[in-house]
């Protein structure tokens, strides 16, 4: 991960989420909850396979 990527917890009409930043004045962070968080982690590899595909240099 980049060096400069905040992690926050938070809470969304009662439920735990996962708050990414890219800084701390990052307009448009990346959230999600629990649901969203499992799908990620089941399907990991195959994320880090998007990501090595479709990086440039």
């Amino acid at each position: 991960m980049d060096n400069e990527t905040i992690i926050e917890r938070g809470e969304y009409k009662g439920k735990p989420i996962l708050i990414l930043k890219r800084s701390e004045e990052d307009k448009y962070p990346f959230s999600f909850g629990l649901s969203k968080a499992k799908l990620i982690v089941d399907n990991i590899e195959e994320i880090k396979k998007f990501v090595e595909e479709n990086s440039q240099g």
